[in-house]
This record gives C-alpha cells, sequence and structure tokens, in this order.
C-alpha cells in the first residue's frame, strides 16, 4: 500500500472507512472520542503502523491495530487490509443487536394504503417494545 512513515490520525480513520468523513473523523478527535494509548487524541496527531486506536462510535467502544497506512480513501475490501479489528467480543455483540432490524424497510400489503393513525400508534407501541 503506502510507504509513509506517518500519517495523520483523522485522515487514516477516514481514509480506512471508520468514519464516512474526514470532517465527521476530525470532530471526533476533537471531542475526545479517539484515544491512543487510553489518552484522547488531537485530530492532527500523527500515527504509525502498530498503534491501537479506541474509537467511541455511535455509543460503541471499537479498538482497531494500525497495519498500513493510507492517505487516500480506498475501497472496502482494501481498506480492511489496513487495520486488525480488536474489538472485545461482547462490544460487537451489542452493536450487532442493536444494528438487526434497522437495514430493511417496512412493507406494507399493496393496496393497503397508509397506515391509519391507530395503526401507525400500533406499529411505534410494537417497535418500541421489541429494540
Amino acid at each position: 500500500m503506502g510507504n509513509l512513515d506517518k500519517v495523520r490520525v483523522d485522515k487514516w480513520l477516514w481514509s480506512v472507512r471508520i468514519f464516512k468523513s474526514r470532517t465527521i473523523a476530525t470532530d471526533a478527535c476533537k471531542s475526545g472520542k479517539v484515544k491512543a494509548g487510553g489518552t484522547p487524541v488531537k485530530a492532527s496527531q500523527m500515527i504509525q503502523r502498530g498503534d491501537e486506536l479506541e474509537v467511541r462510535k455511535n455509543g460503541f467502544n471499537f479498538r482497531y491495530k494500525v497495519i498500513d497506512l493510507i492517505q487516500k480513501r480506498v475501497g472496502a475490501p482494501v481498506a480492511q487490509k489496513c487495520y486488525e479489528d480488536l474489538t472485545p467480543e461482547e462490544e460487537l455483540n451489542k452493536y450487532k443487536d442493536w444494528f438487526v432490524g434497522k437495514a430493511a424497510a417496512e412493507k406494507r400489503e399493496k393496496g393497503a394504503g397508509r397506515p391509519t393513525k391507530r395503526e401507525r400508534r400500533e406499529i411505534e407501541q410494537f417497535k418500541k417494545n421489541r429494540f
């Protein structure tokens, strides 16, 4: 990949697709959600191969080990080779449980029209109890 010695932490987090934009990665660093060795890092801090990062994202704690340094955003298959996911199993399970059922849109029978106010409230109550 890259033959860099060091790269900015915000640029790397964006490049390996941990954050959708560099601005989001920078803001996460500024608000203390990114740590190296248990210490919050600035967005401009340089990281190198072998560093371990803790990233708090959407209320979940992820851990990554830097395998390769890149500065340009790359496709997901290439990006996954640049880090090792060290996130504890219980944290991954919490994330997966939270994510289940959120990807697919709800379907209604064809010709049923929009839900009535009563039906909508029943649907919302069902969802609230389920998740």
